[in-house]
C-alpha cells in the first residue's frame, strides 16, 4: 500500500535539526513506514486495520522529539506532548483524580485530551523512563488491531475507539539512564513496536551518521551558519574538500563564494573533523559501556557522552585561525566541564576519554591502569558491599584466581 511521503514536506532547516542524508534515507524512511501502519495509508485506498507504535530510543540530545514535533507539523497532526519525569512512577491510572500532584495530573489530563480528540492526532510520551510500566501497559489494546482504549474524560470512564483515525502514538526514551534499571517496556507493548535507536549507528549507514554531525552543528557556527540554507551538497563538497580530497573543487559549488570564504569554511570543517572523531568515539564509548552488565565490566562505566548536544557546543567554539593545540585545548575544557558533574567518577571517565582520543601521556596511561586495576579488585572483592559474608566470598574467590595464575605461570615456565 502507498506509503507517507515526509520528503515533500521537508524543508531544509528546522528548529534544532538541519536536513541530512541521514534525516532523508533513514530515519524518516523508516518513521514513515510505521506512521503508514499507525495512520494508514493515503488516498482511496486507505485501510481501517492500523495497529503499531513507534518507540525512539536514544540518549539525549538526539533530535527524538524535535523530529517527531517536525513530522507532526509536516502532516497536519495535533502534537499532544506528555512529559515522563512530570508523570512520574506513582501514576499508574488514566484517571485524573487518582493522580499523586497536580503536575502529574496535568500530563495525565494531556492523555486524555488526545484521545478524546481522537482524529488528527499524534500522541507523543516522552522519557517514559521515567514513568510506570503499569501506565504504559494501558497502551497495549491502543496499539494493536483493535485501536482501542480504556479512558477517563470529566471524571467518566469511556472507551476509546480510534479504529479507522488518523491518530499515531510515540515513545520516546533513554534506556541508557541509571545503567536502564528504570527502562521498564511491557513485553506486549514492546512487541507491537518498531523501535529505533537514534543514538546508534544504523547498519550500512556508518557514513551518514559520521556526516549527519557535521550537517547538525552547521547552524551552531557563524563561518558554517550560511550553508544550512544552501544547496546541501555545496556541504559535502566542503566536506570533502576539508578531507583533503583533491578530486573536487570550487567549481561543484553552487553558490558565488569568494575565495576567502572558501579558505574559512575548509579551515572550520578540518578543526570540525576532529571534533567529530572524539564525539563519535565517545558516542561509541558510551552506549557500548551502558548496556554492559555491571557482573561483566572490567573497567569503570564510561558515562561521557557524544550526542549531537556535545557536538554543536564544541561546534560554537571552532574558528578559522585555530591550531591543533588550541582544538584539543576546546575539547579538554568542554569535557572537564561535563566531567564536573560525576563526582568521584571523573578522574576514570577523562582518562578513559584521553584513552579514546589517543592523547594519553604515560603518567595518566600508568594512573590509567591503577585505576582499572582497583576497580577490578573492587568488583571481586564485592564492591560497595556492606555485607561481611559476600565481601569474604568476594576474597576467596579473588584468591582463586591468583592461585590460578600462579599455577598457569609454573606451567609455562616448565614448558620452556
Amino acid at each position: 500500500r502507498e506509503r507517507l511521503r515526509l520528503e515533500e514536506y521537508r524543508p531544509k532547516v528546522m528548529s534544532g535539526f538541519v536536513r541530512n542524508r541521514l534525516l532523508d534515507e533513514a530515519y524518516l524512511p523508516l518513521i514513515g513506514d510505521n506512521l503508514a501502519k499507525q495512520l494508514g495509508a493515503a488516498g482511496d485506498d486507505k485501510r481501517t486495520d492500523q495497529s503499531g507504535l513507534l518507540l525512539l530510543i536514544s540518549p539525549p540530545g538526539y533530535g527524538k522529539t524535535t523530529l517527531m514535533e517536525y513530522v507532526a507539523s509536516r502532516l497536519g497532526l495535533v502534537f499532544v506532548k506528555v512529559n515522563g519525569p512530570a508523570l512520574g512512577h506513582g501514576v499508574t491510572s488514566l484517571d485524573p483524580d487518582e493522580a499523586p500532584d497536580a503536575t502529574s495530573r496535568q500530563e495525565v489530563e494531556k492523555i486524555s485530551f488526545a484521545l478524546e480528540m481522537g482524529n488528527n492526532a499524534l500522541l507523543y510520551l516522552d522519557d517514559i523512563q521515567h514513568t510506570n510500566p503499569e501506565l504504559l501497559q494501558k497502551f497495549i489494546s491502543l496499539c494493536d488491531g483493535q485501536r482501542r482504549m480504556e479512558g477517563v474524560w470529566n471524571g467518566r470512564t469511556r472507551t476509546y475507539d480510534l479504529r479507522g483515525k488518523r491518530f499515531a502514538v510515540c515513545m520516546a526514551g533513554n534506556p541508557y539512564t541509571e545503567q536502564g534499571k528504570r527502562f521498564r517496556i511491557p513485553d506486549m507493548l514492546a512487541n507491537r513496536a518498531d523501535v529505533y535507536n537514534l543514538g546508534d549507528v544504523l547498519s550500512g549507514k556508518e557514513e551518514m551518521f559520521a556526516l549527519s554531525y557535521i550537517e547538525n552543528a552547521l547552524t551552531s557556527n557563524s563561518t558554517l551558519a550560511p550553508l544550512s540554507t544552501r544547496d546541501r551538497e555545496d556541504v559535502y563538497t566542503f566536506v570533502r574538500m576539508a578531507e583533503g580530497d583533491g578530486s573536487v573543487g570550487t567549481d561543484r559549488l553552487s553558490h558565488p563564494y569568494s575565495a576567502a570564504e572558501v579558505d574559512r569554511i575548509v579551515s572550520v570543517l578540518r578543526k570540525m573533523l576532529r571534533v567529530r572523531e572524539v564525539v563519535l568515539a565517545n558516542n561509541q564509548a558510551y552506549i557500548a559501556s551502558a548496556g554492559q552488565s555491571e557482573d561483566a565490566r572490567t573497567e569503570p562505566p564510561f558515562q561521557l557522552q557524544g550526542s549531537y548536544r556535545n557536538m554543536n557546543r564544541l561546534a560554537e567554539k571552532i574558528v578559522p585561525v585555530m591550531n591543533d593545540a588550541e582544538v584539543e585545548a576546546a575539547i579538554d575544557d568542554h569535557y572537564l566541564g561535563e566531567a564536573q558533574t560525576l563526582t568521584s567518577g571523573a578522574e576514570a571517565n577523562l582518562l578513559k576519554l584521553a584513552e579514546l582520543r589517543g592523547v594519553m601521556t604515560p603518567e595518566q596511561e600508568a594512573r590509567w591502569t591503577e585505576v582499572k586495576e582497583a576497580f577490578r579488585r573492587s568488583r571481586a572483592l564485592g564492591g560497595g558491599e556492606d555485607d561481611p559474608m559476600t565481601r569474604a566470598i568476594g576474597a576467596m574467590g579473588l584468591l582463586a584466581d591468583r592461585v590460578g595464575s600462579i599455577g598457569t605461570a609454573i606451567d609455562r615456565a616448565a614448558e620452556r
